[in-house]
């Protein structure tokens, strides 16, 4: 189990990460994150915890080619690494741990629209 567990936001980024796969970039990661959570997001908070969570060794990034459409300007790609998978998928097992015994959860209401 790694010695440092990642923070609720932080296993929120590394799982936006790892579900966007190849496409995962600052907004991208934003916009996946809203609609999974039903709630919006600060850009400022996803940078900055992309930078934690790269100095931390549990994502790595890579600049892509520069387009005319960003203004030359070069989209930094996420993915996650096998050390942010193992991190996630440790406080998964904690959270089971945690979970176990006690009665499910209600199912959360239907809040698509049209519903």
């Amino acid at each position: 189990m790694p010695s440092h567990l990642p923070s609720d936001f932080e296993q929120q980024v590394l799982l936006a990460v790892w579900r966007l796969d190849e496409g995962a970039y600052g907004a991208s990661i934003r916009s996946e994150l809203e609609e999974r959570v039903g709630a919006p997001v600060a850009q400022g908070a996803v940078y900055t915890t992309l930078m934690r969570l790269e100095k931390k060794g549990l994502l790595h990034s890579r600049l892509a080619d520069p387009t005319p459409v960003r203004g030359g300007r070069a989209k930094r790609y996420f993915s996650i690494t096998p050390e942010g998978r193992a991190g996630v998928e440790a406080v998964r097992r904690v959270m089971d741990r945690l979970w176990e015994g006690l009665p499910s959860p209600d199912p959360l209401p239907d809040t698509s629209p049209g519903s």
